[in-house]
């Protein structure tokens, strides 16, 4: 009952949504963020706690004006992604801009094939949409699944509506055709900022352990494509802004797990970065430093992006 419930909700918002004229959804999403900020429930209290990591020396007020940002963030990234599917092309090409693109472009331009990993920052089903359409581009992403599957179904259907390839993360093949489409010069863009399984590469994030997938540097090494590590944020105004990062190289000496540690830890460095410029847009409310985990009670907590495009 409550896998439906959740599908039919999801549905609804879906097709209603996308309905409303901008103004009235971008209000429609402040009120529901203010709503569940007042309330207090475990989403908000973790998201303060991961602020509070990010962002040591604030204040308990300050920590509850960044959970209150966020979570106005957050249902940003959910009426956003609720209208995506109406948006012309022109809103799309004007709702984005990206600095330092050219480290994109170049890359894509070499023929060698490229890897985006972002973290969970401002908007990238949008930042996705505008590579498909603005740069006319398409590219493969990995989606975890869902239940009900219908739920999994209705994401999936979404993200290959603005023109991704989406693939499951669970069966095993997702990383052979991941490796066959970057040696073929093409795109693949991964949600790379939280991995709690047993393949995860430990790194110091914030000051902190915290775990975070390999699959991005291994690709990298295995195929010889482009590490690119992105950043997104929002501002005062409808554009959603961007940063491409230096590439992070595959390392000349050491193991293939040795290779793997020094990339990840670049990558979580990067991530960092953007996050600590603008922790508001930074929508983690889940744990994620191992020292937060409670191995009785597993990781899952707080609500995450359903169907993400998670790294392999």
């Amino acid at each position: 009952m409550k896998d439906r419930l959740t599908d039919a909700l999801y549905g609804a918002a879906w097709s209603t949504v996308k309905k409303l004229p901008e103004p009235v959804a971008v209000r429609l999403g402040r009120t529901i963020a203010d709503t569940v900020w007042k309330r207090r429930g475990k989403g908000i209290l973790r998201l303060e706690a991961n602020y509070a990591r990010v962002v040591p020396d604030a204040s308990p007020e300050r920590l509850a004006e960044l959970s209150r940002a966020g979570m106005r963030s957050y249902l940003r990234y959910w009426m956003e992604s609720f209208r995506l599917p109406s948006w012309s092309r022109e809103r799309i090409g004007a709702g984005v801009a990206i600095n330092d693109l050219h480290r994109l472009t170049d890359g894509l331009a070499s023929g060698k094939g490229v890897i985006l990993a972002l973290p969970h920052l401002g908007n990238w089903d949008l930042a996705g949409a505008w590579v498909t359409t603005k740069l006319d581009t398409p590219f493969t992403t990995v989606a975890e699944r869902l239940k009900p599957e219908t739920l999994y179904d209705r994401f999936v259907a979404y993200r290959e509506g603005l023109g991704m390839e989406v693939l499951p993360h669970e069966g095993g093949s997702a990383f052979g055709t991941l490796a066959r489409r970057l040696r073929a010069g093409g795109l693949v863009c991964l949600v790379a900022d939280r991995d709690l399984s047993a393949s995860g590469v430990e790194v110091k994030f914030f000051g902190d352990t915290a775990r975070m997938p390999a699959g991005p540097a291994i690709l990298a090494q295995q195929t010889g494509a482009l590490l690119l590590p992105v950043t997104l944020w929002f501002d005062e105004t409808p554009v959603m802004k961007g940063r491409v990062h230096a590439p992070i190289d595959v390392p000349e000496t050491g193991t293939r797990t040795e290779k793997t540690s020094v990339m990840t830890q670049a990558l979580a460095d990067a991530f960092a970065t953007g996050i600590a410029d603008h922790p508001e847009d930074w929508h983690m409310l889940q744990r994620l430093w191992l020292a937060d985990l409670d191995p009785a009670k597993g990781p899952a907590d707080g609500s995450g992006h359903p169907a993400e495009g998670t790294a392999p």
